[in-house]
């Protein structure tokens, strides 16, 4: 008997080492990317609402589009990568991420949305995130396959801190790297670092937006078939917005050489079209057109105005995320199928809501995560079945360019496994 627990006792002391080791360091990797997105929420929240009692700073867009630029051009081209460097730091390390990485995207991000461009925030916090995490790699000696699980500790801290959603964030930081598989050997400290940071964000007393708890139709053929034509329709949707936002960053680094006149060109063009618009809907976050779809019709090109002008914007340098863009997108889409869709219209606006981004981001489980945490397990099947549709015929296109193909989505694209996004088109 003594032989056994002796022999047990050799199994499980490595695992509890790693364990309570782990948790020590996802509560100070926690406690960082909480504060720092808890800090930036307040100050988004602030420069939305100046800028919309205020809206003659958006004939300002492209000098504040200058100013971003320069910022990055004079300090920040080692991180000017954004989520990319992190992704490609996972796949093949080489440094340390440098920690200006997290003042810099953070200015950046409330300079366009003060000014009036269209961006999201999970770019920012995920990238803050993951830059303080890394700085520890030398205060805990890490090595570098440590290394690699403290930095998808951070980008779950980041994701989890901004939504408010840690069962997404911890998924969302295994999945986003490797399409079609997940870093399992990552997995308790990418959970233990996403509570730890939305647990400390809610400390500080920042609250995120609250999304009605959605009801879903008994399950029949009809409602499901439904939900599977309306996962291809948001599938390439996410496809086009990666397309879009690539090929105006290409246009913009063929025809203007100076990297700081890009964001100040296309801060002209983007205020050019709100102007034309003569709305603010469709610029910033954009949180109440998306509240919206939940409740009553949109516009049915909202979403193809969202696409424009996101990809304006980010393609031509500024700063901040992708997400709630594609939030917007996904809400607007699903509203205008509901004309269509025997598909209640809150239940077609939340599966477009995570749909969207499943396809942009090849990240269908923590989008179906995500839908749960925000909207209640009751809608759960039909989300999931369309988060994974429109992963599925998003093809091998998304919004991070480093993503490498780890599992095809289709035997016929077997040879692209290994592959970076970015080197297949």
């Amino acid at each position: 008997m003594s032989r056994y627990f002796t022999a047990l006792l050799a199994e499980y002391r490595p695992l509890l080492l790693f364990a309570v080791r782990w948790l020590a360091i996802c509560a100070v990797v926690g406690a960082l990317a909480g504060t720092a997105s808890a800090g930036f929420l307040v100050a988004l929240d602030w420069v939305t609402q100046w800028r919309e009692s205020h809206l003659w700073i958006i004939a300002l867009l492209p000098v504040g589009g200058l100013l971003v630029g320069l910022l990055y051009h004079y300090l920040g081209r080692s991180v000017e990568g954004g989520n990319n460097l992190l992704l490609d730091e996972i796949h093949s390390p080489k440094a340390v991420v440098p920690l200006r990485m997290a003042p810099l995207v953070l200015l950046g991000t409330l300079l366009t949305h003060f000014f009036g461009g269209s961006a999201g925030r999970e770019g920012t916090a995920v990238q803050m995130g993951a830059a303080l995490a890394d700085q520890l790699t030398k205060l805990f000696r890490l090595h570098a396959r440590d290394r690699n699980l403290l930095l998808i500790a951070g980008i779950s801290a980041g994701f989890a801190s901004v939504f408010g959603t840690p069962l997404a964030g911890a998924v969302f930081g295994l999945e986003v790297f490797l399409i079609g598989r997940l870093r399992y050997d990552a997995i308790l400290p990418s959970f233990l670092a996403a509570i730890c940071a939305d647990y400390v964000t809610r400390a500080w007393g920042v609250g995120h937006t609250h999304y009605p708890l959605l009801h879903a139709p008994t399950y029949s053929i009809t409602g499901l078939l439904s939900a599977a034509a309306a996962g291809i329709a948001f599938g390439l949707a996410g496809r086009l917005f990666g397309v879009a936002t690539h090929a105006v960053g290409r246009l913009f680094k063929r025809y203007i050489a100076w990297p700081p006149l890009r964001p100040a060109v296309g801060g002209v063009l983007v205020a050019l079209l709100v102007w034309a618009l003569g709305t603010t809907r469709y610029i910033g976050l954009g949180i109440p057109t998306i509240v919206q779809s939940f409740w009553e019709p949109v516009s049915g090109y909202a979403f193809a105005l969202k696409i424009l002008l996101t990809a304006l914007t980010l393609g031509a340098s500024f700063k901040g995320g992708e997400v709630t863009p594609l939030f917007f997108v996904g809400a607007t889409l699903g509203n205008a199928l509901s004309g269509a869709l025997p598909l209640p219209m809150p239940l077609l606006a939340g599966m477009g809501f995570v749909a969207v981004f499943a396809g942009a981001a090849n990240t269908p489980l923590a989008c179906t995560f995500m839908a749960v945490e925000l909207f209640g397990h009751e809608c759960g099947l039909y989300v999931g079945l369309a988060c994974v549709v429109s992963y599925l015929f998003s093809g091998h296109r998304g919004i991070y360019s480093a993503q490498m193909i780890g599992q095809s989505k289709h035997g016929l694209w077997v040879r692209q496994q290994g592959k970076r996004l970015r080197d297949l088109h």
